[in-house]
């Protein structure tokens, strides 16, 4: 029995059987370990360089944009009054632009009405119309016993203002609790209205016809009194008046271009100067003019030709990792990377390199070199930032030559490197075997240890059925000495 010292013979029988086993299992086994821990470093490498590549594709195909290189950036001397973006077809040059007044929306404060304790204020029943402009935008609101207060009113307004961009809240001042209206949209014309037609005023407190609002009734005009104290009264009599009031007026932009006057019923300008967006944000001070710049966005291009150069070099440096062999001193082996030797890494990284020394068309810029970058001797890539600017100052027309278009550098090396990514390509299928051989070394494992475990049953057999034949014997050997013992000639040579 496994486990059990021989009985019989005295023989370890447990230490045995598992020293034979041990010596039967470790080749295979050690044999197996290697090579799964080497295909599992395989595998981490293959992905690292597919992911690399990946990352290099990307920036590759974000190159290939024609558009990108005739973008435009936009400057705003001010930003916090006027933001500003550019679209290709924006036309570079520098303009002066002053703010006049803002698009702004209408809000209105409809009647005020005294709110008592015991007689909270309720209305009879009729449609509330509430409109913005002169057009048909326009919303019905059905007042009757289930929605006849304030609150009522307020919610029914929000939610069947929705589309037409208009919200209520309640208000309360000193002249009482007020419905007070505000719309989204800007521009001349986009006021806010308010009219009604009552059918049963006996169902409220109050008649619907007190919240009707059609004329804008608007705070007094400083410039229309002689004095300042005058202004002043009339500003008051207009705060403690109940009646309906106009809060803001809807009204529209206006800007001026070096000069030209530019209305819009909303702050984002996109009409003024081709491809340029205006958002204005606050008015400038009066005679003091901001200034917008519009310009090849040259700053974008070399930030995108730097992430070229960047992922490269993360693709190279992968490369590199994964095929060089390490010394790591005179008395150990050296660590040698996964893809040591491996054809498939070979190939790509001579393929990349030949691609990036192609010549190509007869410009003024054809190779990589001619924009300053340059290849070092560890295989990445360098660039030389002032020969850069320069080619990008005196050839900036050139450079979308030299990496967009079927015959660009950015297509050719993508065409390369699909085979290697695309699915089914060349690292997918590598992984697909290298899977296949774990998975088999899998099966091998359940086949060494079934193997092994019916080595260990057979040879504790063996070694018991050795065991209890040896005690047998043992027992036959005592038993024969014990009878030879008791033979009377054996008693009398031992009286001698």
């Amino acid at each position: 029995m496994a486990g059990v010292t021989g009985i019989g013979s005295g023989i370890d029988i447990d230490s045995i059987v598992k020293s034979m086993v041990a010596a039967e299992r470790a080749p295979k086994q050690t044999q197996l370990s290697n090579l799964e821990k080497k295909t599992t470093t395989q595998i981490t490498a293959v992905g690292a360089l597919k992911s690399a590549i990946s990352e290099f594709q990307a920036a590759l195909g974000a190159l290939n944009k024609p558009e990108m290189f005739q973008a435009r950036s936009a400057t705003s001397s001010k930003s916090d009054l006027v933001g500003v973006s550019a679209g290709i077809k924006a036309g570079a040059g520098r303009y002066q632009v002053e703010v006049k007044q803002l698009a702004t929306s209408s809000k209105v404060a409809l009647g005020a009405l005294k709110n008592v304790a015991d007689q909270p204020i309720t209305f009879g029943s009729g449609t509330l119309t509430v409109k913005v402009g002169e057009g048909d935008k326009s919303i019905n609101i059905d007042v009757n016993a289930s929605n006849n207060s304030l609150a009522g009113i307020r919610d029914a307004i929000n939610k069947a203002g929705t589309e037409l961009g208009v919200s209520a809240t309640i208000v309360t001042d000193d002249s009482g609790a007020r419905l007070v209206l505000s719309s989204t949209g800007t521009g001349k014309g986009e006021d806010i209205t308010v009219a009604v037609e009552s059918d049963d005023p006996s169902l409220g407190t109050h008649d619907l016809g007190q919240l009707k609002f059609l004329a804008p009734a608007l705070a007094p005009d400083a410039g229309s009194f002689a004095t300042e104290q005058e202004y002043q009264v009339a500003l008051a009599t207009y705060a403690a008046d109940s009646g309906p009031k106009t809060l803001v007026t809807a009204q529209s932009a206006q800007i001026t271009v070096d000069g030209m006057l530019v209305t819009s019923k909303t702050n984002k300008i996109e009409s003024a100067v081709e491809g340029v967006t205006l958002d204005l944000k606050s008015k400038t001070p009066l005679g003091e003019p901001l200034t917008i710049n519009v310009a090849e966005d040259k700053v974008g291009v070399k930030k995108q030709i730097q992430s070229f150069v960047d992922s490269y070099n993360k693709l190279i440096g992968v490369i590199n990792a994964q095929t060089k062999v390490t010394s790591v001193g005179d008395d150990k082996a050296p660590v040698a990377g996964a893809l040591v030797g491996d054809a498939t890494a070979r190939t790509l990284l001579n393929t990349i390199r030949n691609e990036l020394v192609n010549t190509q068309g007869g410009g003024v810029l054809r190779t990589l070199t001619d924009i300053g970058i340059t290849t070092q001797k560890d295989g990445t890539l360098a660039v030389d930032g002032a020969k850069l600017d320069k080619a990008m100052t005196d050839n900036f027309g050139a450079l979308p030559g030299l990496f967009t278009g079927e015959k660009g550098l950015a297509s050719r090396l993508d065409a390369k490197l699909k085979p290697y990514t695309e699915a089914g390509g060349i690292l997918e299928q590598r992984n697909k075997a290298m899977t296949e051989t774990i998975s088999k070394i899998d099966k091998q494992k359940v086949d060494l240890d079934r193997r092994i475990t019916s080595l260990q049953e057979r040879l504790y057999k063996q070694f018991n059925a050795m065991d209890l034949l040896v005690g047998q014997l043992s027992n036959t050997s005592s038993s024969l000495l014990a009878s030879l013992d008791n033979l009377p000639w054996a008693a009398n040579n031992s009286k001698k």
